[in-house]
């Protein structure tokens, strides 16, 4: 099993703000300094950039991506940031890690490796609903399909970003039939956008304690679920609402 790294830059400069206002799913003006979990989404509406994000000052925001899709993601800034007033520092190493004992609580990144557990990261951001994007899982899916709405990282208020359109008319005219699970299995781990006869695997572990067994994000209906050899395990509360809007 592959364990995840990640990299850091640091975006800032005058234009800072209102560029990534439109290029994120987030409302920036709400950003604080812990990471929040958001996307830079395609002209499908589908997320190419999985990231976390934090506002260190008004003009200054520090990014987080999986390591493989970094160069990826500056070369995205740099070419829609063309004509704005801000700079991007290089990408440097930041180490998943898990900061307390609270099951709930999703996990976060340090400077540090001195608390670094890539397996902990892995195990309760399956069990938080903490998906990661890497380069196999880029353009896969649909921000309301991995339930980001529902931990702050999409806005449905405020205003253009890239994918806006087709994000919101989903959102706003319909509602995705498949979307974020947790679930248990046995057999070999399945890897991130490997197909489970229609069920999509987002992120998956294997079983610290049975190597026979794994956990999973996947995005499916309800109903392949349950036509499954799987078992569906709880995520957070907040989570286990509906993708749909309130109406």
């Amino acid at each position: 099993m592959t364990m995840p790294t990640f990299q850091q830059i640091t975006l800032e400069g005058q234009d800072a703000d209102t560029f990534l206002q439109g290029q994120l799913t987030c409302d920036v003006s709400k950003l604080g300094l812990s990471y929040q979990p958001t996307a830079i989404a395609n002209l499908k509406g589908r997320i190419q950039f999985g990231i976390w994000v934090k506002k260190q000052d008004e003009k200054q925001f520090d990014i987080v991506a999986s390591s493989d899709c970094m160069a990826d993601l500056l070369a995205h800034l740099n070419k829609f940031g063309a004509f704005s007033k801000f700079t991007t520092s290089a990408a440097t190493e930041v180490y998943p890690c898990v900061l307390d004992d609270d099951s709930s609580s999703e996990p976060t990144f340090s400077h540090s490796d001195e608390h670094c557990d890539p397996q902990a990261w892995m195990a309760r951001s399956i069990a938080t609903g903490n998906y990661w994007i890497t380069a196999a899982t880029t353009g896969l899916f649909q921000p309301q399909e991995l339930r980001l709405h529902q931990r702050g990282g999409v806005d449905y208020d405020k205003g253009c970003y890239l994918g806006q359109e087709v994000i919101a008319r989903v959102y706003f005219k319909a509602a995705p039939k498949a979307f974020l699970h947790r679930v248990s299995g046995t057999g070999s781990t399945p890897l991130a956008g490997e197909s489970l006869d229609k069920i999509q695997v987002v992120n998956a572990i294997t079983s610290p304690d049975d190597s026979t067994r794994f956990e999973a994000l996947v995005v499916a209906r309800p109903e392949q679920i349950a036509d499954s050899d799987l078992t569906l395990l709880q995520l957070p509360t907040a989570l286990q609402a509906s993708v749909a809007r309130e109406r």
